[in-house]
């Protein structure tokens, strides 16, 4: 059986659960909140989050993975505080995001300025949070995340994307995306990754649920990637009734084995006014998932055995991933994928 790595230790993978694949626990650069959130109350913000992911398990999620990393304020302490006051798994990530350009402390170090023969100083970090824990906390990241956005590969975006490939590919741990489907960005970031040795059916391309173009989708699906299908409650960006009919008419089509559902949403984010947020996406929170898309898909003839595998089966296969490429014995418990595809919809 896998191990699973999470914010408060490992767990075998049958303890996975239902799960969400792509949340944050808090969005919050530290240097914004020691210089312009005077009112930043630890304390209460932890117990809020508390409060809410509990509220989440009994919701019926068992885990949730936690996406944000360096250049979002990923803060594991603090992500700590609240994983071990709460029963749902929280598996943190590694890796750096940024749109555009690194951060000024990789600026001068690693390829590009001359010593193009040296190791870039990202395989190590990302390596060591992988293999020996987060700072001094010894948690140790379940999986890599990068990011690809409409600004296209630039110098920086490609330097951290292949760093992350060279980790995946020396610690076998699986890949989130940050993409933007209306440029397929998704496409560039298979092919980077691949260059760097990486097997796609480990790499989970987001943000996928943001288009309704099937096309675009089905080939990154059918390259072997799974799709996340990870924003519901964003409705600015694309209608829940467009990003739950894209869902269903691709598990008609037989990707259920390759997607998994999410909501993007966060306890607390320094990106977004509070009140703002709840005018104008006032379903934008954890619940999306248990409270609408599940029953909405099953009012709608989606199969549970459908729904189980993309939000059990398929998490647990790519969370497990390091651990089978590592030459550790597992039972990622998903069924044979043709087997799957025969069985997505009721009514099909």
């Amino acid at each position: 059986m896998a191990r699973i790595n999470t914010a408060a230790g490992p767990i075998d993978a049958d303890q996975l659960g239902t799960v969400l694949s792509h949340e944050h626990v808090f969005v919050l650069n530290e240097d914004y909140r020691i210089n312009f959130l005077t009112d930043w109350d630890e304390a209460a913000r932890v117990d809020e989050a508390v409060a809410t992911l509990t509220e989440l398990k009994a919701a019926g999620v068992d885990t949730l993975m936690d996406v944000s990393v360096a250049g979002l304020g990923r803060n594991v302490e603090r992500v700590a505080k609240v994983a071990e006051r709460v029963e749902l798994n929280i598996v943190v990530a590694t890796g750096l995001f940024t749109f555009h350009d690194l951060p000024f402390q990789f600026h001068y170090t690693g390829p590009g300025l001359g010593y193009d023969d040296l190791p870039d100083p990202l395989d190590a970090a990302f390596i060591r949070d992988l293999t020996e824990g987060v700072g001094d906390t010894g948690i140790k990241a379940g999986f890599l995340f990068c990011a690809i956005e409409a600004e296209g590969l630039s110098s920086g975006v490609e330097r951290v994307m292949r760093s992350v490939g060279r980790a995946a590919v020396q610690t076998g741990a699986p890949v989130v995306v940050h993409t933007n489907p209306h440029t397929q960005s998704g496409l560039i970031a298979q092919r980077v990754l691949a260059e760097e040795g990486v097997d796609l059916t480990r790499v989970q391309i987001a943000h996928s649920g943001d288009t309704t173009d099937l096309d675009y989708l089905m080939r990154l699906a059918d390259a072997g990637s799974i799709l996340g299908m990870d924003r519901f409650g964003l409705d600015v960006l694309l209608p829940y009734s467009d990003r739950l009919r894209t869902v269903r008419e691709l598990v008609e089509r037989g990707y259920a084995d390759r997607m998994v559902l999410s909501q993007d949403s966060s306890s607390f984010s320094d990106w977004f006014d509070v009140a703002k947020r709840q005018e104008y996406v006032p379903d934008w929170d954890y619940f999306q998932i248990t409270k609408r898309v599940i029953p909405d898909l099953l009012s709608e003839g989606v199969d549970q055995r459908a729904i189980d595998i993309m939000t059990r089966d398929v998490p647990r296969r790519f969370l497990s991933s390091g651990a089978a490429q590592a030459g550790v014995e597992t039972e990622v418990g998903a069924a044979d994928p043709a087997a799957i595809r025969s069985i997505s919809m009721k009514n099909s």
